[in-house]
């Protein structure tokens, strides 16, 4: 699993820093977070092609987390028979896409599918044969979301001398077993997979979570996560911007991802006030929260083991 920085910036791009956008790459397949102005630049420098992710999630209708959806979806109609999107989101979000579609009239050769965010829906925004997608409201100046990507539970190992014992070759029949499927060994015995496989092992998990205060619904969206892309916007001499603007020092995000239990927190959502001078003193700032804690930069691609 890769997750790939396309642009840390918030409110406005940046010559030097693209607006916060981050994409996981998990087994050919690409979810995607946020997509401010100018997204296609990341997505392009990240070499990402041109079919397109499988979902979007947006946070909030701001215009620096949702005004590149529609080029994006331009982008991805170039190819021939692209897979369907889902686009999920806070409501409004089908309006917008579909206003824009209309307005600007472009053509799209692929269904598009939208989930809205609904108080007595299901915490699943969003599963499909790799992931599980949940959502929590965040605390920002309007309704806005934070998610957490769950890969679903992988199989155990395989017992090589297990299967060996049940007189299983090795071959077409060792990888059926380890798809979940019964078999019949050689003696004409059926097998099942639990007999040759230990316990299932845990998904990895990853946080997305920007433009909020700290608030406990990001403890749960983050807690012992694998890696979570919390908001960094401020440094904390200017912690009175953050509490007015509805956003998250550095310090807000690194101190809630170490109660959190998170592996490893990148800072995003930078402010334009920053340059990436000034990287090194937030990111200092961010330690002394906590270690495991540091800035993100636009094109990071960060790998996360699969485990067990």
């Amino acid at each position: 699993m890769d997750c790939i920085l396309l642009g840390t910036g918030g409110m406005m791009p940046m010559p030097y820093r693209l607006l916060s956008s981050m994409a996981v790459r998990l087994n050919g397949k690409i979810y995607l977070f946020d997509a401010g102005e100018g997204t296609q630049l990341g997505w392009k420098r990240a070499g990402l092609g041109f079919k397109g992710p499988r979902v979007i999630a947006v946070t909030h209708l701001h215009a620096d987390h949702c005004l590149g959806i529609p080029g994006l979806m331009m982008l991805r109609s170039q190819t021939d028979q692209p897979d369907p999107l889902t686009i999920v989101g806070p409501p409004g979000i089908e309006d917008f896409i579909g206003h824009n579609r209309r307005i600007l009239d472009f053509y799209l050769n692929y269904p598009v599918y939208f989930r809205e965010w609904s108080e007595h829906g299901s915490e699943v925004a969003y599963q499909d044969d790799l992931i599980r997608l949940f959502w929590q409201p965040v605390k920002h100046t309007r309704f806005c979301l934070g998610y957490r990507l769950e890969e679903l539970e992988r199989p155990g190992k395989f017992d090589i001398r297990r299967a060996e014992s049940l007189s299983i070759p090795q071959g077409p029949l060792w990888g059926r077993l380890q798809r979940g499927e019964t078999i019949v060994n050689e003696a004409g015995q059926t097998v099942r997979p639990d007999q040759v496989l230990g316990p299932p092992r845990r998904g990895r998990h990853v946080a997305y979570v920007v433009d909020t205060r700290p608030t406990q619904s990001i403890y749960r969206l983050c807690k012992e996560a694998d890696i979570a892309f919390l908001e960094g916007m401020y440094l904390p001499e200017d912690a009175s911007h953050a509490e007015a603007k509805g956003h998250m020092t550095v310090e807000d995000g690194a101190r809630i991802a170490g109660r959190a239990g998170v592996q490893r927190a990148v800072l995003i959502h930078i402010s334009p006030r920053y340059n990436d001078e000034d990287l090194v003193r937030m990111e200092a700032a961010a330690k002394q929260r906590f270690d495991g804690a540091g800035m993100g930069r636009d094109q990071d691609i960060y790998t996360v083991p699969a485990g067990g």
